[in-house]
């Protein structure tokens, strides 16, 4: 079964920083894609960035410069590093995975993705 649980949220003041980490089981991890994923203030689910099991990343225009995607294979882990966060950061954030294997660009949708995390809030004060 497989379970994704994220962690690493919390409450910063703009300009700070924050690590989420993304903790995968039952799976195997270093065959699959995975992603970063926020609710807008209208509710609708924004990609915030994307990562291959090659290491090939991509990142809304909104967080370039500022996050980063990574992915550790042995840990079964997976990191956004948040810095120069904003207001406009503030959102639940959830961990998802592309369980089906294959080679595809990285557009940041969710209807590519078929495992979700419950996820981690972040609110980031002015």
């Amino acid at each position: 079964q497989v379970q994704l649980v994220e962690s690493g949220g919390g409450s910063v003041q703009s300009g700070g920083s924050l690590r989420l980490s993304c903790e995968a089981s039952g799976v195997s991890f270093s065959n699959y894609n995975m992603g970063w994923f926020r609710q807008t203030p209208t509710k609708k689910r924004e990609g915030v960035a994307e990562i291959d099991f090659e290491g090939h990343t991509m990142y809304a225009d909104s967080v370039k410069g500022r996050f980063t995607i990574s992915r550790d294979n042995v840990k079964n882990t997976l990191y956004l590093q948040m810095n120069i966060l904003k207001p406009e950061d503030t959102s639940m954030y959830y961990c998802a995975l592309d369980r089906r294997g294959i080679r595809r660009f990285l557009l940041l949708r969710p209807t590519d993705f078929g495992d979700w995390g419950q996820g981690t809030q972040v609110t980031v004060s002015s």
